[in-house]
């Protein structure tokens, strides 16, 4: 499994400074102030909070769809705000993100379809090229039965691994996940935690590069023995908890009520 790189030399790929962290409702109250956090290539990090915590807003905000209240964010080195629209465009594309429920799949569409979007719409390929990449991303999140299906007549669970292949599909850097567990039965639930394992440490699908990897989660638990780097939302604060054995000994009283919550 890949290691976190600790060598100060390499940059960051994603930076949050001071950042405050916004709804994109209501932009005049912070619902995480103070945010200093790094994602480095082979970071593998699981969040938690519970329901209305800003964990949403947060990984939406680390993506680059929304700016900070205060702060700075850095997208592979280069705050959005300040980027041309063509390099902030391809900057957002090296970075792949799931959202909760259901990913937000085009529902009258296939799944075919909705996989191939990326390709036909960001790099302008014809139905024909696609096919044999979408069918290889297909193959890896376990859809390929499930290509001429309509999206909308699924269940949630495998929406959510259509959603997981359209991130994929571009073959990105960084893979953002929102709460990706929640509502999983124990074999679907051990699917992605195995999935994501393999893709963290170097899939072939990505040509054995690391992909680095921030999931949000209600229940940090399932992902104890898979993440390696914690931090907990919780009461408009960010608390980076540390690693595995940190998460087990913490005397943190907040780690402790939500883990127990």
């Amino acid at each position: 499994m890949a290691a976190p790189t600790e060598n100060p030399s390499v940059p960051p790929l994603i930076e949050l400074v001071d950042a405050d962290i916004v709804s994109a409702q209501n932009q005049d109250m912070p619902l995480v102030e103070r945010v200093s956090w790094r994602l480095h290539p082979g970071d593998y990090w699981a969040v938690g909070g519970l329901q209305w915590s800003g964990k949403s807003d947060w990984l939406t905000t680390v993506a680059g769809l929304q700016q900070p209240a205060a702060g700075r964010h850095l997208l592979f080195g280069e705050d959005p705000a300040h980027l041309p629209q063509p390099e902030l465009v391809a900057a957002r594309l090296r970075v792949g993100l799931v959202f909760e429920n259901g990913g937000r799949l085009f529902t009258q569409m296939t799944v075919e379809e909705n996989v191939a979007l990326p390709l036909r719409y960001h790099r302008n390929c014809p139905a024909e090229e696609t096919r044999e990449t979408v069918a290889s991303v297909l193959e890896l999140t376990g859809l390929a039965e499930l290509a001429p299906q309509i999206a909308g007549q699924l269940n949630r669970s495998w929406r959510l691994r259509v959603a997981l292949a359209r991130a994929l599909v571009l073959k990105p850097e960084v893979l953002l996940l929102d709460n990706p567990l929640a509502g999983l039965d124990p074999r679907q639930t051990r699917w992605w935690l195995d999935t994501l394992d393999a893709l963290n440490a170097g899939h072939a699908w990505l040509e054995g590069r690391p992909l680095a990897l921030a999931a949000t989660t209600d229940d940090l638990r399932p992902w104890s023995a898979r993440a390696r780097q914690f931090a907990l939302l919780q009461g408009r604060r960010w608390m980076e908890l540390g690693g595995r054995a940190e998460l087990t000994t913490s005397g943190e009283l907040a780690l402790r009520e939500f883990l127990t919550a």
